[in-house]
């Protein structure tokens, strides 16, 4: 695997023409300086990036998770948080995604909670594990404050979308983990949402609470995959040897059955204003490797959509994690939340 670079500037990208805004997702590179380590203070509404407070009308509320954005500099590993331009960038990164869950953005549609948190550096990634924990400690324990002044100020017993890419998908496992071994808690969850991050057997061993998506609407779950070509067999997101859950997003299956590209509903790519630039129907299809636990995806080539990160080789699809599937997952937001308020009313 090659390493990226602990200077933002030289960090090695390849930027197809279909790809530009989903790598500026994913690059943006904030000012320097030290983060120091202290939780932010989500009382303070500059500390959101989304913070939709109005309740009328509205089904379920969003938490999610901006995946990662900043590039880390050498004498900042957490993305400072006092930096406008840093923070402009974040905002883009979580509109990239916003529609698949926040789909029209009127008072009919989920209330949406975006945190701004002290995430790490794309360059954290190429330190080992062990190394990089600190500081994703200090980037979970933003997260966990914001979920718990969300929870006390904000939620009032609504039903929850929890949902995260990439280390914000990371974030939101860490949140399952620590927060939703409480039935109430549980109760309440519509599903999380964890693609672009591995979750392992052991995990599940340890961490009851971790139910793993067995279909299409089924609800309490966590929906979570990882995306990569035929040919790949290891990444730094399911290294060689290691074995993920995951759910085909095109036929809700978690074994190997394929599934045709004609199931695909429509890849879309989005800007930072969230705005579909580009809509592809019937793209690709899809099947999980029963061995890794990995998506394939069959029917894209390496050139038209390379890695575009020096963290990752070319045929780890992460980057189009959400996009390759962008109707798909859209479609089983709003299917899993029907499923949920139907059996809310039945209950009562």
């Amino acid at each position: 695997m090659k390493g990226i670079s602990r200077r933002s500037s030289s960090l090695r990208l390849k930027l197809p023409a279909v790809s530009m805004a989903l790598v500026g997702a994913c690059l943006f590179a904030a000012g320097c300086g030290t983060s120091a380590p202290v939780v932010t203070d989500y009382a303070e509404s500059g500390n959101w990036a989304y913070l939709e407070t109005d309740v009328a009308g509205r089904d379920a509320d969003v938490f999610f998770v901006c995946p990662s954005v900043y590039a880390g500099e050498d004498d900042a590993n957490n993305m400072p948080l006092d930096d406008e331009e840093t923070k402009e960038g974040f905002v883009g990164a979580i509109n990239m995604e916003k529609g698949i869950y926040d789909q029209d953005g009127t008072e009919e549609d989920n209330r949406f909670f975006a945190p701004y948190y002290q995430q790490i550096g794309l360059n954290v990634y190429e330190l080992s594990e062990e190394e990089r924990e600190p500081y994703l400690e200090i980037a979970y324990r933003d997260v966990e404050a914001a979920f718990e002044y969300y929870l006390e100020h904000y939620n009032d017993g609504r039903p929850i979308i929890l949902a995260g890419f990439s280390q914000g998908a990371d974030m939101c496992i860490r949140l399952m983990k620590d927060r939703f071994d409480e039935e109430g808690l549980q109760d309440q969850l519509v599903a999380c949402y964890a693609i672009g991050w591995r979750i392992t057997a052991d995990e599940v061993d340890e961490y009851p609470q971790l139910e793993m998506a067995q279909g299409e609407d089924d609800t309490g779950v966590i929906v979570s995959f990882n995306s990569e070509s035929p040919e790949t067999d290891g990444s730094l997101l399911i290294p060689e040897g290691t074995k993920t859950f995951a759910i085909n997003p095109l036929n809700w299956k978690t074994d190997g059955t394929p599934a045709d590209r004609s199931l695909n509903e429509g890849a879309c790519f989005t800007d930072y204003s969230g705005e579909i630039k580009s809509e592809i129907d019937q793209l690709t299809g899809a099947y999980i490797d029963e061995e890794r636990g990995a998506l394939k995806v069959p029917d894209v080539s390496e050139d038209e959509y390379p890695a575009g990160l020096s963290i990752f080789e070319d045929g780890v699809y992460h980057l189009y994690d959400y996009q390759f599937f962008y109707r798909n997952l859209q479609e089983n937001v709003e299917d899993r939340l029907d499923a949920y308020l139907e059996e809310q009313a039945e209950a009562d």
